[in-house]
């Protein structure tokens, strides 16, 4: 609703729909500590220094890497959450992930790489079936 003329309230604008406009995105201001990507760099890196292609990889490059698996994870992740609340449920379960692969094109291509992989049933893996 407008603030009454002259009380120094802040008047919110009405859409067309008779309803408050929504708040628009601040940009990120830089306060100390703040920080920019959730997925730690350092991580990022030692992932990219990993590719033996790789020679040099700027600080920019890691840092946008590192935020487009931020965003792919969070997408995956809202997609398997649908499939968890269509089960009527409100935890993930890997069936969950494997749905939102299934059903959204844009998933295509982890379906060789994750629903080929069998879940694992105990906690961790032992190093010794390894060797």
């Amino acid at each position: 609703m407008a603030a009454a003329a002259g009380s120094g309230a802040p008047r919110e604008e009405e859409g067309p729909g008779g309803d408050a406009a929504a708040p628009q995105p601040q940009a990120p201001t830089s306060v100390p500590g703040a920080r920019l990507s959730r997925l730690p760099l350092a991580r990022v890196k030692a992932l990219v220094k990993a590719d033996p292609d790789v020679t040099l990889a700027g600080q920019e490059a890691i840092f946008i890497l590192a935020r487009a698996a931020e965003l792919f994870v969070e997408t995956i992740a809202k997609d398997a959450y649908c499939c968890a609340q269509q089960g009527k449920r409100k935890t993930l379960q890997r069936r969950d992930l494997d749905n939102a692969i299934e059903a959204v094109d844009e998933f295509a291509f982890l379906e060789e790489a994750v629903l080929g992989i069998e879940p694992r049933t105990s906690g961790l893996l032992s190093m010794r079936s390894t060797i």
